[in-house]
């Protein structure tokens, strides 16, 4: 996928900005991270948002007050802290994971807004394929049924975002056992493959591509 550009938030202002989305592929989660905040420290008003598409090599991430006990046995899977919200989850190969690096104070949402934007997005691609799913109020994230098909995170600092959502799509699921997933004992997950056989990585990053761009470039 080539990095595209959209148009504009639409916002009252209507600045000339777009949202880039890139295609990272396979990387490692701290190299990644540390380009988030870097971007986040060096943008500035004008800065165009993004999204970066990513997957990562199986890692456990914390969020910034997670709490260690929930980590069960990570075994020879690394943990790595982090400064997003919530609990302790899981990133590995056959999950799609979506940064969104925007400007909440250029389009003047909240960061509900955005939360309930993200999941949208998730809602609206795995839609696509027959499976219907919907967003949590007490545990952010989207489910099929009571099963976490998608777990969502972000940090805001200087009124901008980084982290975002991971969709499962085709991977090992063991992982999740090692873990209480987003500080919930016994939480169910699934993923797409288990839900459909038409679903697979490079057809669903361009689906959800496509909604998170109908989602945030209003």
């Amino acid at each position: 996928m080539e990095p595209i550009e959209v148009d504009s938030l639409g916002t009252s202002d209507r600045d000339g900005t777009a949202i880039v989305v890139r295609d990272l592929g396979n990387r490692d989660l701290t190299g990644v991270y540390a380009e988030m905040r870097r971007f986040t420290d060096d943008r500035d008003a004008r800065t165009p948002d993004e999204i970066w598409f990513v997957e990562h090599p199986p890692v456990f991430t914390m969020g910034l007050n997670a709490d260690r006990a929930h980590v069960l046995d990570a075994a020879d899977i690394p943990v790595v802290d982090t400064d997003r919200g919530g609990q302790v989850t899981y990133h590995g190969p056959g999950q799609i994971v979506a940064y969104v690096l925007l400007d909440l104070k250029r389009r003047q949402w909240s960061v509900r807004r955005l939360v309930d934007e993200l999941e949208a997005s998730i809602v609206d691609t795995v839609a696509r394929y027959g499976i219907v799913a919907c967003g949590s109020r007490d545990a952010r994230g989207v489910y099929v049924d009571d099963a976490k098909v998608a777990a969502l995170g972000l940090r805001v600092r200087r009124h901008c975002t980084y982290h975002g959502v991971a969709l499962n799509v085709a991977m090992d699921l063991e992982p999740f056992g090692r873990i209480n997933p987003c500080g919930y004992s016994g939480l169910a997950v699934t993923q797409l493959s288990a839900l459909t056989e038409s679903a697979t990585i490079d057809d669903v990053k361009e689906q959800l591509r496509d909604a998170l761009i109908a989602h945030l470039a209003h």
